[in-house]
């Protein structure tokens, strides 16, 4: 395919590069009534760009990522991408189900404890999609679909995935996640953008003001795996009950902190799991542009990108340092299928697998 070809005024299509493997990979640029413009790639399903306005009406880049193929193939930090079957961690690479244990790839090593992070060596992040844009009235989309064979990655059975990214008039970001299985297996989906209001390649995140709908939150051991508790937020540096900077608390003297380098932790959030319910909000006080981010997921990782170093260099050709970005990847709880007192992550013959998550952007 040369150039690009629109598919209808706002859904258009063109090549982005090829594969080590040999594979083509296509870009897919998405906008709506009010100029906010959606960039995504079949690999990984990974969001490249998302402009967005500021008070001003000036448009920028607010998701850290690459301008080359080659960069997201190699890349270690899931820039925008897809995460599965199972986003997060799973303690060991292993787990038990209906009495059968599964050995995954142990690609993680917090703290020198080796775990399996976000479906393996090569999960969700590192394949090509499918990938149809659908229309809608009031919406411009792309649907992927990926059929992740019996023993990929070491989990079982024959996963069948649809996503829908849409682009609302309202300047919402609505993800459909839908998945179906032939034999009983984990599953666990999320979306891996880093934000920066700003704009991508502006600096660290530190004076954005957040506030996270949990009351609490599932602390964590050296290795980053939850301990099966369930703690309070309530005089600790996690209570985001009431808007903050996300630097007051960061840099506290607390071990919580100390094992995530920053913030990287899984929230319990309020609300009933399967509404569409508020989990976060954030803006930045110069552009004031503000993200809220809505679920029917239960939990939400917060993770404040403390492990850029500067050594990824984004779309601008400025090194991400610590804290350019932060994420929040609606989710079920990290390594569910060890924890028996967490919400059941297994998706079984019969089922279906569905969850929403919307990242709405507006003017503070």
């Amino acid at each position: 395919m040369e150039g690009n070809k629109d598919i209808c005024s706002n859904v258009s299509i063109k090549p982005f590069g090829i594969l080590k493997d040999g594979k083509e990979v296509f870009l897919y640029r998405l906008s709506n009534e009010n100029g906010v413009q959606l960039e995504v790639i079949n690999y990984g399903g990974i969001i490249k760009s998302l402009f967005v306005p500021d008070a001003r009406g000036k448009f920028s880049d607010i998701v850290l990522g690459y301008n080359r193929l080659a960069d997201y193939e190699k890349d270690p930090a899931h820039f925008g991408a897809v995460v599965g079957r199972y986003g997060n961690r799973i303690a060991g690479g292993e787990f038990v189900l209906d009495n059968k244990k599964y050995s995954l790839a142990l690609n993680n090593q917090p703290g020198g404890k080796a775990c399996h992070l976000h479906g393996g060596e090569r999960g969700f992040d590192k394949i090509v999609w499918d990938a149809e844009p659908i229309i809608h009235d009031n919406a411009a989309g792309l649907r992927l679909h990926y059929l992740s064979r019996d023993g990929e990655e070491g989990y079982p059975g024959n996963l069948d995935v649809n996503i829908n990214y849409l682009l609302t008039n309202e300047n919402t970001l609505r993800i459909e996640y839908q998945g179906e299985t032939d034999q009983a297996t984990p599953i666990n989906l999320t979306q891996h953008s880093y934000f920066n209001l700003k704009g991508e390649g502006e600096g660290d995140i530190l004076g954005h003001f957040a506030y996270i709908n949990a009351d609490n939150y599932t602390p964590v051991d050296e290795g980053l795996i939850p301990t099966g508790e369930i703690a309070g937020v309530s005089d600790t540096p996690f209570d985001f009950r009431k808007t903050k900077k996300i630097v007051e608390d960061i840099n506290q003297a607390d071990q919580q902190l100390e094992y995530g380098g920053g913030y990287d932790h899984n929230y319990v959030l309020n609300g009933e799991s399967g509404e569409l319910t508020i989990a976060a909000q954030v803006y930045d006080e110069e552009s004031r542009r503000q993200l809220e981010v809505w679920t029917t997921e239960p939990g939400m990782q917060f993770y404040t990108g403390n492990a850029l170093d500067g050594s990824l260099v984004g779309k601008k050709g400025k090194a991400y340092q610590k804290n350019s970005g932060f994420c929040l990847e609606t989710q079920h709880y990290p390594d569910s299928p060890n924890q028996d007192n967490f919400p059941d992550t297994i998706l079984r013959p019969g089922e279906k697998y569905q969850t929403i998550t919307e990242f709405r952007f507006s003017i503070r």
